[in-house]
Order: structure tokens, then C-alpha cells, then sequence
């Protein structure tokens, strides 16, 4: 694989052609929204590492659209109920492995959203490791934007999407950023972010994230905060969305 940052002169945005070369964003893009069926929703998978600004890049899409034409699903909304287990032993299970998550019942979802039909979201107690009897009623959009670590790494949602981005940050910011939300969102010490960390998200990181970037249409190193970027992603979603109607 080349590197990045001397691929094309955009030095900004790359499209990867799986067979190791990059390609100018907008080819690729341009070409994949002709060959949409545009009577159907458009599903974008976002994925990267954790901390590597996944979430601001769909943040950045969903205000620039606009919200009456996006709606988001977060894969780690969706991750196994653990409330049978003492909680203890719900701190020690592995998060960063795909079979952590209810990814089907994500399929499920997404295949209602995409068919016009709404769906229920489970919402997920990070303090507790554990499901809550909430749900978000989401109603169908033009476009679905799915959002999460792993989403590359599991076929059958990989498939779902028409437009695969990857976000591309170096693993120093994305540590740093994942111990700030775990400490201020998720009520955990230094100390278990950084075991955590070692013994499960960098391996997993490495066996499943990493090789999964190979399936990406589009990538965008630093995610939202790479302007360039993020104003060819957010145009060429609004020129679909325009030709629609």
C-alpha cells in the first residue's frame, strides 16, 4: 500500500481501489452515486479506530445536510445486553471484538430504514454494561449514516453500504482522546482505560479495525476536522440528495 500523504495531490482525501492504490476522492464518489438506485435511501458506513473522530465526522455531515434528510445509527449502541452478569465480570468482557455486538439486529435495522419502515435503536448504559428498556423510535431518512469501529470488519453490514468511509488518525490522538471520553462520559479510571486498552483495543485494533480499512471507498485522515475533506463529502451528499428531487 502507498503512502498516503504522496498519493495525490489533494493531500487531503483518498480513495482506495483495493489493489493498493488511492485514487482522487471525487472519481470514485462520482462514479459510485451513478451507479445508485436513487429511489432507495443512501447508506453511508463511516468507520477508524476508536477516538479517531468517526463521530464528529458524521456530526459534521448531519449539521451540514441538515437533520430532516440524515439519520445516524451508532454501532455501539447495539452492543450485547450484559445484565446477567455480575458487574465485575461485565468490566473484563472484550468490547472491541465484533462478537461484542448485536450486529444483526443493526442489519435488521438498517434493511427497515432502507425498505421505508422505522425502526426501534436499543439504547446502552456504558457505566453499567447493560442494555436499558429505552429504545429511539427512528423514522426513514434519505440518507443512513451507520458509525462504528467494526462496521468494515463484518460482511453482511459491510455490504449495506453504498459509500464506505474510513477516518485515519494517528494511534498517539486516538488513545489520548478515548482516555478523555471513557474518564468524563463513562466513569472510568486512568488506570482501567489504559488496561483496557492494552489488552483488548490496540489487539483488536490490529487484528480487525486495521485490515478492515481495505474495503474503504474513501478515506480522510484526522476526520471532521480536516475541512477539505469534509466539504467534498458533504457536497457530493447534497448533489445526490438534489438530484433525487
Amino acid at each position: 500500500m502507498v503512502a498516503l500523504q504522496e498519493t495525490t495531490p489533494f493531500g487531503v482525501l483518498f480513495l482506495n481501489d483495493r489493489d493498493g492504490d488511492f485514487l482522487p476522492f471525487f472519481l470514485r464518489f462520482q462514479y459510485n452515486s451513478i451507479m445508485l438506485n436513487r429511489t432507495t435511501p443512501l447508506i453511508i458506513g463511516i468507520a477508524g479506530g476508536t477516538g479517531s473522530g468517526k463521530t464528529t465526522v458524521a456530526s459534521v455531515v448531519l449539521k451540514r445536510v441538515g437533520a430532516d434528510h440524515i439519520v445516524i445509527l451508532p454501532h455501539d449502541a447495539y452492543y450485547k445486553d450484559l445484565g446477567d452478569l455480575p458487574l465485575a465480570d461485565r468490566s473484563q468482557f472484550n468490547f472491541d471484538h465484533p462478537d461484542s455486538l448485536d450486529t444483526p439486529l443493526l442489519i435488521q435495522h438498517v434493511k427497515q430504514l432502507k425498505s421505508g419502515q422505522p425502526a426501534d435503536l436499543p439504547v446502552y448504559d456504558f457505566k453499567t454494561h447493560s442494555r436499558t428498556s429505552q429504545t429511539v423510535h427512528i423514522e426513514p431518512m434519505e440518507v443512513i449514516v451507520v458509525d462504528g469501529i467494526l462496521i468494515f470488519a463484518e460482511p453482511g453490514l459491510r455490504a449495506l453500504f453504498d459509500v464506505k468511509i474510513f477516518v485515519d488518525t494517528d494511534a498517539d490522538i486516538r488513545f489520548i482522546r478515548r482516555l478523555q471520553r471513557d474518564i468524563a462520559e463513562r466513569g472510568r479510571t486512568i488506570e482501567s482505560v489504559i488496561r483496557q486498552y492494552m489488552t483488548t483495543v490496540r489487539p483488536m485494533h490490529m487484528e480487525f479495525v486495521e485490515p478492515s480499512k481495505r474495503y474503504a471507498d474513501v478515506i480522510i485522515p484526522e476526520g471532521g476536522h480536516n475541512e477539505v475533506a469534509m466539504d467534498m463529502v458533504v457536497a457530493r451528499i447534497e448533489a445526490l440528495l438534489h438530484d433525487e428531487q
